[in-house]
Formats: C-alpha cells, structure tokens, sequence
C-alpha cells in the first residue's frame, strides 16, 4: 500500500518540510538575536533543535497523508483542517518568539498550538490510529517548548 502511495506520502512530507524551512528562512535573523537571551537550564544545544523538527514535520506529513489517504468522511475533512490549523499557528510561533522576542504572547500563542496538536491527535484517531500515534513525539516536543518558552519569558521579563 505505502508503494502504491509513495507520491502522496512524498508530497505531504515535503509540503509539511517546506513549511518548517520556510518559517526557519524567515527567523534566521531573530535566531542571531537570540544568543543574548538567558536560556533555562534545560535548554538543548542549538543543534538539537532543526533534527528534531525535521524529523518531527516528517512524521506530521506521514501522518497526514494516512488521513488524506482514507475514506472521504466529515472527521477526515475535521482532521486534514485540524493539520493545516495547527501548522500555520506552528509557522507563526517562531516569527513571535525569534523575531519578535514577544516570549509572553508566543506562550499563549504555544498554548494554542498545544491545543490544536491535541485536537488534532484525537480527530486522527477516529480516521487512523496510527496517524494518530505519530503525532505524540510532536505533542510530547511541544510540551517542552512550552517549558522552555515561559522560561524564557520569566528569565527575560
């Protein structure tokens, strides 16, 4: 089945990558700026950061060409809407903290990603489970952006 795909499985992977570089092409100015930011103690080092994105917008395409994949239904509609939701507050996200250094409204604006990613996960799982379970790692990564963000935020206040 994946062979007889193959293509779609490429484009929702690429599509999703280029949202990453694209959002990455735009903060690599504010990404300079932030070196004199004070960083919590968990921070990881600079190079963790695009690995674990690339794998993460790979797993996101996977998992949206499984649901693009399935039968036509009002909760794959939900679900494909739900992905593109999430991905666009996703792209803004690195604008608002790198560019802007906004650390307080980019939290709240994380706190919203959190949500649809949630949201997201719950409506694959009535479409595909397994689009579903790949989604975690990038629920779990999320989760400990929030930290990172408010941390941030409360060190740089």
């Amino acid at each position: 089945m994946f062979r007889k795909n193959a293509k779609i499985y490429a484009l929702f992977v690429l599509l999703t990558e280029a949202v990453g570089a694209l959002s990455g092409f735009f903060t690599r100015g504010g990404v300079d700026k932030f070196d004199s930011v004070i960083k919590p103690a968990l921070m990881p080092p600079d190079i963790v950061f695009p690995i674990v994105w690339t794998l993460l917008y790979a797993l996101m395409g996977i998992s949206a060409a499984r649901i693009w994949l399935a039968p036509p239904s009002q909760e794959r509609t939900r679900s494909l809407a739900l992905y593109i939701a999430q991905l666009t507050v996703n792209f803004f996200w690195s604008i608002f903290f790198f560019n802007r250094q906004a650390f307080g409204f980019s939290f709240i604006w994380l706190v919203l990603l959190w949500i649809l990613i949630w949201l997201m996960i719950y409506s694959f799982g009535k479409v595909d489970k397994p689009a579903a379970y790949l989604q975690i790692p990038y629920l779990l990564w999320v989760t400990f952006a929030g930290y990172l963000n408010f941390m941030v935020w409360l060190l740089n206040r």
